[in-house]
This record gives structure tokens, sequence and C-alpha cells, in this order.
């Protein structure tokens, strides 16, 4: 098994680019087509009654600014992926980028994102992974502001016995199967132990008949929220990639997500691979 096709959200600013960086390296790693898409909306303005409108030569200078952005973005993009030629594909318009490379994944294996905005987070420029997710139905890979390219030698599955982590588990074969090392890893309270144990034993056997090298750890819950458990686990398992299965409900339109899943992502250190 292997991803054909890789997609990634193409933007202009420099904390933009190790996404970007990361996206060409999984391209070439597997073979794969590489889309780079970069989508920007036109926000509308608001006033102190609450009330929103768009000013027509406001909207045209904002156009304007959003087709130099693209631009930008374009001409990175192209310098990237120079060595892979035809197996480049750019895509871009004036338009909400969420519901855009949701909608343009359906070309794509994979996905791949930057963390959620730190210093700004917009819906009309930004993407929010663990969203994307949830609306693309394709595994997410989140990769850090900075740092390294991913290795991905050594890869934690942080396990919840739930169907989005079985997807998530199905989703990253590809990297799982290219792994030197794999840790099933749950956490879990004190009476679960044992059950613990059965079910990612299971997953190791099912893992081990694909000939990936896959152990199994169950970790008690301690004082620590579980999502820093984990990553204690990762720094000790030697490991920059976690697999997970992203948990969340739409809340009057908003995206809830899960203690872990919030969690994980407010990290920037090591990459995720989301499902859900």
């Amino acid at each position: 098994m292997t991803y054909s096709s890789v997609m990634t959200h193409v933007q202009p600013e420099p904390e933009a680019a190790p996404r970007l960086d990361c996206a060409v390296d999984v391209a070439r790693r597997f073979g794969a087509r590489l889309i780079g898409v970069s989508a920007e909306m036109i926000p509308p303005l608001a006033f102190d009654n609450g009330s929103y409108t768009v000013d027509a030569e406001w909207a045209i200078a904002m156009r304007k600014s959003i087709e130099d952005q693209l631009r930008v973005a374009k001409e990175a993009f192209k310098r990237a992926t120079a060595a892979l030629a035809d197996d480049a594909v750019w895509l871009c318009g004036i338009e909400s980028p969420t519901p855009a490379i949701a909608a343009a994944s359906r070309a794509a294996d994979l996905i791949v994102l930057g963390g959620v905005p730190r210093r700004h987070d917009s819906p009309y420029r930004d993407c929010d992974p663990a969203e994307m997710a949830m609306l693309a139905g394709r595994p997410v890979l989140v990769a850090p502001p900075a740092g390294p390219l991913l290795s991905g030698k050594r890869i934690v599955v942080a396990w919840k016995d739930s169907r989005e982590a079985r997807r998530a588990l199905s989703d990253s074969i590809p990297f799982l199967e290219a792994a030197e090392a794999v840790l099933v890893l749950e956490v879990c309270d004190g009476d679960g132990q044992d059950d613990a144990r059965i079910r990612t034993g299971d997953v190791v056997a099912a893992l081990r008949r694909r000939k990936v090298a896959a152990e199994a750890k169950v970790t008690l819950h301690a004082h620590a929220a579980a999502s820093q458990q984990i990553l204690e686990e990762v720094v000790a398992f030697g490991s920059d990639l976690i697999v997970l299965g992203c948990y969340g409900h739409s809340r009057l339109g908003e995206w809830v997500f899960g203690g872990v899943t919030r969690d994980l992502l407010s990290q920037d250190d090591v990459y995720l691979l989301l499902s859900h």
C-alpha cells in the first residue's frame, strides 16, 4: 500500500515553508503526485452594529492583495517542486480554504497541513487540521512549523478502541510499513489494563502480519493529562510521528475536539497523522 497522490495547503508566509518541504519530501518518498492548493477568501467588513457588508473599493483592494498572495504562493510551490516536474499540480482560487481543500481532496490520498495558526486564525485564509480531517475524509499529516523533515523511522500509534483509531491505523499503513519500529500505545485506568493489553496485542498482531515491526505498551493514566503521557512515551521511543484518531463533533456549526486531539495539536515538536 502507498500514497499515490499528496495534497498540501500552500501559503506565502515563511512559517509555511516547512509544511511545503514536508509535502515535497513525502511525495518523493512514496513516488506520489503532489497537488498544491492555495485559496483565500475576501472577508466581509464588520460594523459597530454587528452587521456585515462589503465595500466596493475595499473589496477591489482586498482582491488585488489576495491575488498577489496567491502569486507568491505559486512561485514558492514551483521552486519547491521543480524536481517533481509533471508530478506537481497547482490549484488556486479566491475562496474559503477549508471547504476548497476538502473538496479538492477527492484527488488525494493524504493531506499535508500546518498546525493550528498561532499568530492569526482566520477561516478566510487558514485551515484547521482537525476540522479538515473531519470534513475531507482523508488522513491529515500535520507538520510542525519548524524543525527537521519527517523521519518516520519510529512511530507511535496512540490507540483508543474506536472507529476513528481504526481508521487512522488503516490510513497510516504506508508510513507504518516503511518504519523501522512501531509502538502501539494505550493510556488506560488501572482497572482496564488487562483489556488494554488484549486490544493493543490484537493491533500489533495485525501489523506484524503486514511485516511491520510493532510492539505494544499499556501505561496507566497518571496525574498528567493523557496527551502529556503520550508525548513522554514518544520522546522515550525516539519517535517523531504520532498516529491518532481525531475525535470531535459539530456544535452550532463549529467543531469541538476532544482533549487529546486538542492538546496534541497545540504542541510544535512532533508530526501528527490524524484521521476521523
